[in-house]
């Protein structure tokens, strides 16, 4: 047997002396470690479902510090459960060894059903049911199977996990921006419309002409609200809890924010004007300081819209993003030009107007932004 090269049992039955045990380890990447602990601030519970042996699954989830009171259960121990005492263990259980690829499934349809968004990761054909019933399937790229990655929503390019913190927190900026953008076009349309509405019901001329709308528009659609989608994250994005998937694009605060803004863009646009012909001003002078309000009004309200609820009076909140003092300067000089060029008075009858009639103009601006920092900070003095 020795001679054909093969192989048996006894040959390794006795004669041999244990010289050494030579242990292998594959540690944790510092990156995961740090993006465990990231994901964990931002309100996202991380769970191990693994094949391997309880205590090697016990070591590896006290090394990237999943939870403060480690518990681990094994998959045997979960044959036996239905539905809701399955979920009551997922709900208080870090981390389940020895799994096959029924069980993983079955907890991710656990975590489902009390009501939690659930993201699996995994490489291996065993995995792809897991993978295809979760919320959001994250394949691994490199080391992934075909079918784990058809069956993924996504797949990791680099098979690091804190690649996925940096989605989250990507994805949470890319949301913020939207919501800020909406935030800013919605109250400034508005604010449009009802300083019109309220001409009509007064009974007086137009503070805004539809030229001159159109020209507001024109400017700052372009400028100011394309600098609120190149927006920074936020420094709280990744220790806030995960947004309720069931919370509206447009909720109430927004709803709220947008009648407060708009009420004081009005009262900035109609005040003047009417302020202006109370002085003597022709109309059309008038209607140069109100456009010019407007603008100014909006230039104030975008510093400050850009932190939802941080506090935007500080460094950060006003020259932290390059484009938008860009923008604000742009749309400055474009309002110099709307109100001092001939060629554009042609167009929109506009006014030059004196030195100190920016002073009230600018003081529209200022105000907005100030208002609309003081309700955030009633609104932070709230929270708990």
């Amino acid at each position: 047997e020795a001679e054909s090269g093969e192989l048996t049992q006894d040959h390794v039955a006795g004669g041999f002396t244990l010289l050494a045990v030579f242990a292998l380890i594959d540690p944790p990447r510092p990156e995961a470690i740090e993006a465990i602990a990231r994901c964990r601030a931002a309100g996202i519970r991380v769970m191990m479902i693994t094949g391997d042996h309880a205590a090697t699954a016990a070591a590896v989830g006290r090394r990237l510090s999943l939870a403060e009171n480690l518990t681990v259960i094994e998959g045997s121990a979960l044959d036996s459960l239905d539905a809701a005492e399955l979920a009551e263990i997922a709900a208080r259980t870090t981390v389940f060894a020895r799994t096959s690829p029924e069980h993983k499934l079955r907890l991710v349809e656990a975590l489902q059903s009390a009501g939690h968004v659930v993201a699996m990761t995994g490489d291996g054909v065993n995995d792809a049911p897991a993978l295809r019933r979760a919320d959001v399937g994250i394949a691994m790229g490199r080391k992934g199977t075909e079918a784990a990655k058809e069956a993924a929503e996504m797949v990791l390019a680099d098979d690091n996990f804190a690649s996925i913190a940096h989605a989250v927190e990507e994805g949470r900026t890319v949301y913020d921006n939207l919501k800020k953008s909406i935030l800013f076009i919605l109250p400034t349309s508005g604010g449009e419309a009802l300083a019109i509405m309220a001409a009509v019901i007064a009974g007086t001329a137009l503070p805004i002409t539809a030229p001159q709308i159109l020209w507001v528009n024109m400017v700052t659609a372009v400028t100011l609200s394309l600098a609120l989608a190149f927006e920074p994250a936020e420094r709280t994005i990744m220790t806030r809890p995960p947004r309720d998937p069931r919370e509206p694009l447009l909720s109430g605060f927004l709803v709220w924010r947008v009648i407060l803004v708009s009420s004081l863009l009005v009262a900035a646009v109609f005040g003047l004007f009417m302020v202006q012909k109370a002085m003597g001003a022709d109309v059309a002078t008038a209607r140069t300081v109100a456009v010019n309000a407007l603008v100014m009004g909006e230039i104030g309200y975008l510093f400050s819209t850009r932190f939802l609820l941080d506090a935007s009076w500080n460094r950060a909140g006003l020259f932290g993003n390059r484009l938008a003092t860009l923008a604000a300067l742009a749309v400055f000089a474009l309002q110099l030009a709307y109100t001092y060029a001939p060629p554009m008075q042609l167009l929109f009858d506009s006014r030059a107007l004196p030195a100190a009639a920016w002073l009230p103009i600018i003081g529209a601006g200022v105000m907005v932004f100030l208002a609309v920092e003081i309700e955030k900070a009633l609104l932070r003095a709230r929270q708990p």
